[in-house]
């Protein structure tokens, strides 16, 4: 920093002006603009002060004190314009005309001991203290110390200290230490002085921190102080504020509050906490008010620090204070000889001397000790024990003093003691403080430490890490030589048998309020008797407690737990063991029901007491008990089990088992259904295991023991290969954004339901869920660091939240419209956080500041998605106009655009014509390269030349959402709005791996930033974890929807659309392919199987129909019957003819073996679909909203039914053949009859689209589902609704069904029915319930094909996978 040239000035003062005379100083002019309002000049200041001192008496010399006085607090009282210094040094006597020379000499005596010291504002010194590198760096203290002698606020013997040291950076230390003592004038004072010698940048660094001008009373603004209360108090012997103070105001207002509740009548006030809280602090602090000490103690205050004391203890301190009492009395009275006589005196004293005064004892430990100041007057006490005050009489009031500091409260206490600010700690700063639990003791303890070590962050967490508090060794005004000392000296205060319970607590979780049910159990005692004890541990402060309704809780602070383990540390196996056999002899083989108030405690730490206790056994039977799992996550969820399988894994693992690996994939997999409402099947979800699992092996026994429940086994699912390693459902509605730590620990992740979400990347435990907006969560993102993670939203808002506390730290509100992307820098140091809008703009934060850095403009539409490159010197982003850009971080400066629609014209297009969104971009990882996605096209361009490297098109079906480079810069991520992650080898340009899982949009895909692991999310509300090398080995075989089943003798056979251009005859039975067909020219659409196994057809997206032989695939005969792509397909009884119908209103009736066909044609739109009825008739539906009956021989209609005014969607008929039913788009079905062509029933109540329908086997009754996931069933002769089929309840936004209804099959015997949609569903007819329900890995079922002993069933979902389902 450069110093300002020095303007010229006149003397000022008689000070400075002697002092020119032996150092040849240029003259001065006056204060510049910015400079405070002082004192006026020197030599009037000097003879105020004299005749204020001549006319002061005092029994006391300069800096001197009275026998006893202060003697408990060892302060020296502040004195000065603002200290209280009506008991100032004599003046030396001068002649009545005494030169002014002399009065000069002995008035400059007295400033050396009479200046101001000790108040100065806690932001004032705080300042102070946060810039002092700098200030010590640049300054020239004999030019500012000039001033500061003139306003006199600093002596001549403070001046020779400071001119003592030896470099000039010494030298300012030395001058910033002595002001730290001094009060807000010399802040003042120096301030100006910066301005005067024209160091205005510094000043600006401190202008923050003046304190302001006081007025009537010179009451600061900032903390209450006034010459009256710094008088009060240095009489009164109050510790002065510590040189590192935070405010804690919620606090010292309750103290105060407390106080005045006393008005004039005598009575107690306890301040109590446990060891290091800060009880003193807070106290002192509370008494720097000059409306409550005159208005409520206009007799003073009187501290006494008393502490563990003995008799003889206990009378010396009140000797010394009767001493201080009595001090200007012309009596010389003997000290007391006794308690009795010292508390009858002080009686005395209080009643008749300083009536309505305030006698403060801090540090009580002993209730008798009261007893000695139990005088009907007014007391305040500091203690750990709350029930202190048992023992004496009159009013009490209590403050409790909460045992830790806020995260930036402990962070700003370090800042000060190391002369950093906090943007400036190093990352260890965090973790000790986390470390500290928030203990102002403890932090205070390290950062004294830290001032004299400055290299030791790593050092001193360590020590907290291991538990090492003996080595935390004294280094502030605390009483006690290291941490442990001052906590093992409240437990040596209770009796031997109540040690004994407090050992107990040994083994309590961290941060968990225990029910006294846990602890009745633990002990085998009654709910009283343990209370009784329990509240013995709350007064001392070694305990705390939470009343819940009507219950209590009890927890130990983070510390006293720390210091109970270490203490105990060779006897916790067996606490835990205790607390096992407690459980295990109370609830014997029976579990906890959730009624108790004690089962959440044992659900969520049962396995934390067996593994502490290394009962390896118990443990097993524990974790791998289905009971146990079922019961855990109805309650809890499966993130919390999952967390314990991977804690525990050292214990539950045997050699050459895999049981543990098994039950962790089991929940990892399934865990997003287990969290859902109504809660599925938790057997049904097992018997989906590979057979080999343990999972399957109990979910089996389980499912041959129920009775009244059926059970489903999955015969084909060998072949199923799960690539996903996690599922996690943390958000109720589309999850639009998530990404991971820089530690791959964590992932923080946002959406529409408005929250913000971080959580375990290896259980998917919840750590943190804030509702952070007012609008959908449009992109998150961590900083380098992990300690932040920033939002972004819909409401135009930019938060920066802390990702351990959830505290928002900072809220943007400059974007105009929505926020659609925030990315952090890349690098450790300066916080910089990049975010886009729709506003056009790309603005650039830092942190520490509260407003916008730069906004960079260029873009003429909505910018999408914007990155930092990994260097952090540009960002880059991309917009709906078409365009990506390169910016400067440094500059703000468009460095250059591309303009990506210039890819996707066509030769005769103009640039215009064109519109292009771009998507996203990623970096390479040396920043060479950028990806950028728009459509369907990856475009990979050179940063430097900014020349196309490489493109990759994607299927002209999907649009690119979002992609990201692997940090191997080969594998490229591509989110699809298909529901599907490809994974691309962006050298070889060939794709790696096709991924399955979602049900709806993925929105984002993400890699750790090791690359070993991508996430995505999606509109489906999950977020699922890949391993990347395990999907990179696996094949992307897909299954169409549209598939045909025969079940003949016994055995399922499967025509099915494998790869979309191959056929395959599958073996459902043994999951086996018996044939498959060669690759054909065009995709396949739909396919159908004769009955006899010999033939099977199917249509093509190109139109042309074919027949081929099953035995050797042999395409028998092959017709281009459409234009469009065919829809659907179906063989008559005798093979020999094959119906079809395509995007169009004909129907087309193929004699296939002498090629003739027949034309249906009298639908007005597409057909819908069509079913063969007997005797050569065929029924079909149209979106033209009719039902036609034709003579597929002679291609005529015999009837016609104008049944809805929407599209039919779909028609059933009666097992008798009299009937059929159709239902339709506009919210109805219909039964219809055959012979009269009339409708017999609508059938109303639907609230969407009434997709399918079906008749039951006794011909009574007729079963509709709905696009809302809701069926009806109806009563075929009078058309009444039965039952109405919906689960009771269901998560919110969820459909009940998971989706549409989309197919439906009654049992032979009319009890059952068997539903299609998101997944599948059986119900009990006549009561409507559901009776179990097969959650199929996707979604989206477009049918089911049931046997006819209704044993077996056969689906496809949207993910392509098979499942043959045979009831158990």
């Amino acid at each position: 920093m450069t110093k300002l040239a020095r303007p010229a000035a006149t003397p000022t003062s008689w000070a400075r002006a002697c002092r020119l005379t032996r150092q040849e100083r240029p003259a001065a002019t006056p204060a510049t603009s910015g400079a405070l309002p002082l004192s006026a000049r020197a030599d009037e200041a000097l003879r105020r002060r004299a005749e204020l001192c001549s006319v002061r008496g005092g029994g006391r010399s300069a800096g001197g004190r009275r026998r006893g006085e202060w003697a408990e607090s060892a302060l020296i009282p502040p004195p000065g314009p603002e200290g209280g210094g009506s008991r100032g040094a004599p003046l030396p006597r001068c002649g009545a005309a005494g030169s002014l020379g002399k009065l000069r000499t002995c008035c400059r005596r007295l400033l050396a001991a009479a200046l101001p010291t000790g108040n100065m504002d806690v932001k004032s010194r705080n300042y102070l203290l946060m810039n002092r590198q700098a200030l010590e760096k640049d300054i020239k203290t004999s030019y500012i110390m000039d001033h500061m002698i003139s306003d006199e606020v600093l002596t001549l013997q403070e001046e020779e200290r400071v001119k003592q040291q030896n470099t000039q950076k010494e030298r300012a230390a030395m001058l910033i230490n002595i002001i730290l003592t001094k009060d807000n004038n010399s802040y003042r004072s120096f301030y100006n002085a910066l301005l005067h010698e024209g160091y205005s940048d510094l000043a600006a660094l401190l202008q923050e921190g003046i304190p302001a001008i006081s007025s009537g009373n010179r009451k600061s603004s900032m903390d209450g102080m006034t010459s009256y209360v710094k008088r009060v108090l240095c009489e009164g012997g109050v510790p002065q504020r510590p040189v590192v103070f935070v405010t804690r105001p919620e606090l010292v207002d309750a103290i105060k509050q407390k106080l005045c509740c006393l008005g004039s009548d005598p009575g107690w006030v306890t301040v109590y906490g446990m060891a290091g809280c800060g009880k003193t602090v807070l106290t002192a602090e509370a008494l720097r008010d000059h409306h409550l000490l005159e208005g409520y103690f206009p007799g003073g205050v009187h501290w006494v620090s008393v502490g563990k004391q003995d008799k003889a203890g206990l009378l010396i301190k009140l000797q010394n204070l009767c001493s201080r009492l009595e001090h200007d009395s012309t009596l010389s009275l003997r000290p007391p000889l006794n308690i009795e006589e010292a508390k009858d005196r002080l009686r005395l004293l209080m009643l008749r001397k300083y009536h309505r005064s305030l006698l403060i004892l801090d540090d009580i430990w002993d209730s008798w000790v009261l007893k000695a100041f139990d005088n009907q007057c007014q007391v305040l006490i500091t203690s750990r024990d709350r029930s202190i005050t048992d023992a004496v009489a009159g009013n009490k009031y209590e403050v409790h003093v909460e045992s830790g500091l806020a995260h930036e409260k402990g962070l700003e206490i370090l800042s000060l003691f190391v002369n950093m600010k906090i943007s400036e700690l190093p990352e260890q700063a965090n973790c000790l403080v986390r470390e500290c639990k928030g203990s102002p003791l403890v932090i205070s303890l390290i950062g004294a430490l830290l001032r004299d070590f400055p290299s030791r962050w790593e050092y001193y967490l360590k020590q907290l890490q291991n538990k090492q508090f003996k080595r935390i060794r004294k280094s502030s005004s605390y009483d006690y030589e290291a941490v442990d000392e001052a906590m093992s000296i409240s437990v040596e205060q209770l009796n031997d048998n109540y040690k004994d319970y407090y050992k107990d607590l040994s083994i309590l979780p961290k941060d968990v309020k225990v029910p006294t049910k846990v602890l009745c159990i633990l002990w085998d005692m009654e709910t009283e008797e343990v209370e009784d004890i329990l509240q013995e541990f709350v007064n001392k402060s070694l305990l705390f407690c939470d009343r819940n309704g009507k219950s209590f809780h009890y927890y130990l602070h983070d510390l006293q737990l720390d210091f109970l383990t270490e203490k105990n540390r060779n006897q916790l196996q067996e606490l835990h063991k205790n607390i096992v056999n407690q459980y295990k002899k109370y609830y014997k083989l029976n579990t906890p029901v959730p009624s108790q108030e004690d089962c959440m405690y044992w659900y969520n730490f049962l396995a934390y007491h067996m593994a502490g206790a290394n009962m390896q056994k118990e443990l097993r039977d524990l974790m791998f008990s289905l009971d146990w799992i079922k019961a855990k996550t109805e309650l809890v969820g499966p993130a919390h089990l999952i967390h314990e399988y991977v804690e525990y894994s050292s214990i539950l693992d045997q050699k050459g088992s895999t049981v543990r690996e098994n039950f962790q994939e089991f929940l990892s997999l399934n865990g997003h259904l287990l969290g859902r409402q109504p809660f599925p099947d938790i057997i049904q979800l097992g018997l989906c295991q590979p057979e080999t699992s343990e999972v399957y092996q109990q979910a089996k026994l389980h499912a041959q023991r129920e009775t009244g429940t059926f059970y489903l086994e999955w015969i084909n699912k060998t072949s199923l290969k799960n690539l996903y390693r996690l599922v996690v459902r943390p958000h109720r509605d589309a999850v639009y954004h998530a990404c991971f730590s820089k530690d791959r620990q964590r992932i923080a992740s946002c959406g529409a339901d408005k929250t913000l979400q971080v959580f375990k990347a290896e259980s998917g435990e919840r750590l943190l869920e804030i509702n952070a907006h007012d609008d959908e969560i449009l992109c998150c993102a961590f900083s380098a660091d992990g300690e932040f993670v920033a939002t972004c939203s819909a409401d135009k808002k930019v938060k920066i939240w802390n990702s351990r506390t959830g505290q928002c730290r900072r809220v943007y509100e400059e974007h105009s419209e929505q926020v659609n992307c925030c990315q952090f820098n890349n690098r450790s140091g300066p916080y910089l956080l990049a975010t886009c809008s729709n506003d056009t703009f790309v603005k650039i934060w830092d942190l520490n500041k509260k407003y916008c850095r730069n906004t960079m403009m260029g873009h003429e539409n909505s910018v999408n998605h914007c990155r930092f490159s990994p260097d952090d010197e540009y960002v880059a982003s991309c917009s709906t106009d078409g365009t990506v850009k390169l910016w400067g971080v440094r500059s703000a400066n468009e460095l250059k655009s591309i303009e990506i629609k210039d890819f996707f014209r066509n030769v005769d297009e103009q640039p215009d014509d064109v519109e292009v969104l771009v998507k996203c971009c990623s970096w390479s990882r040396n920043g060479d390269m950028i990806l950028v996605v728009a459509k369907n096209k990856l475009l990979l361009f050179d940063v430097k030349t900014w020349d196309l490297l490489t493109q990759v098109i994607m299927s002209h079906h999907s649009t690119i959402q979002y992609c990201d480079f692997c940090p191997d810069d080969e594998l490229v991520a591509v989110a699809l709005s298909h529901c599907s992650v490809e994974l691309w080898n962006i050298k070889s340009l060939s794709k790696v791996a096709y991924c399955r899982g979602h049900m709806s949009w993925v929105h984002c895909v993400a890699f750790s930033p090791d690359g070993s692991l991508f996430l995505t999310s999606s509109d489906d509300q999950t977020i699922r974890i890949w391993e990347t090398k395990k999907v990179c080995k696996s094949s992307d075989a897909v299954l169409k929807s549209e598939l045909d089943v025969v079940f003949h003798n016994d055995e399922v056979m499967i025509l099915a659309i494998y790869n979309q251009k191959h056929l395959q005859l599958i073996n459902g039975n043994t999951d086996s392919v018996v044939t498959q067909t060669a690759a054909q020219e065009s995709p396949i659409s739909c396919c159908c199987l004769s009955e006899d196994l010999t033939f099977a057809a199917f249509g093509q997206e190109s139109g042309t129909i074919k027949v081929l032989q099953l035995l050797d695939g042999k395409v028998l005969k092959s017709r281009e019957a459409y234009k469009t792509s065919v829809q659907h397909c179906q063989f008559t009884s005798d093979y020999q003819t094959l119906i079809s119908s395509a995007h169009d209103s004909v129907i087309q009736v193929w004699n296939w073996q002498l090629d003739e066909c027949v034309f249906l044609r009298g639908h007005k739109e597409a057909i819908k679909d069509f079913r063969l009825l007997e005797n050569s008739k065929l029924l079909s539906w149209s979106f033209d909203g009719t039902v036609k009956v034709w003579n597929i021989t002679t291609g005529n209609t015999e009837k016609d039914f104008a049944c809805h005014g929407g599209t039919v969607l779909s028609c059933a008929v009666s097992p008798d053949g009299s009937k059929f039913s159709s239902t339709s788009a506009d919210k109805t079905a219909k039964i219809w009859s055959f012979q009269s062509s009339s409708v017999l029933h609508e059938l109303k109540g639907h609230e969407a689209c009434v997709r399918c329908c079906t008749f039951s086997h006794n011909n009574k009754l007729l079963a509709t589902g709905d696009d809302k996931g809701e069926i009806r069933i109806w009563d075929m002769l009078t058309g009444a609704l039965v039952h109405f089929c919906s689960p009771v309840t269901v998560d919110e936004g969820e459909p009940t069904h998971g989706g549409w209804v989309t197919d439906l099959s009654f049992s032979p015997d009319s009890k059952m029915l068997v539903s299609s949609g998101g997944y599948l569903k059986w119900w009990n007819v006549n009561t409507g319930e559901s009776l179990q329900t097969f959650y199929t890995n996707g979604t989206n079922l477009k049918s089911i094909h049931v046997s006819p002993n209704f044993n077996v069933y056969v689906t496809v979902d949207n993910l392509g996978i098979l499942y043959v389902l045979q009831k158990m």
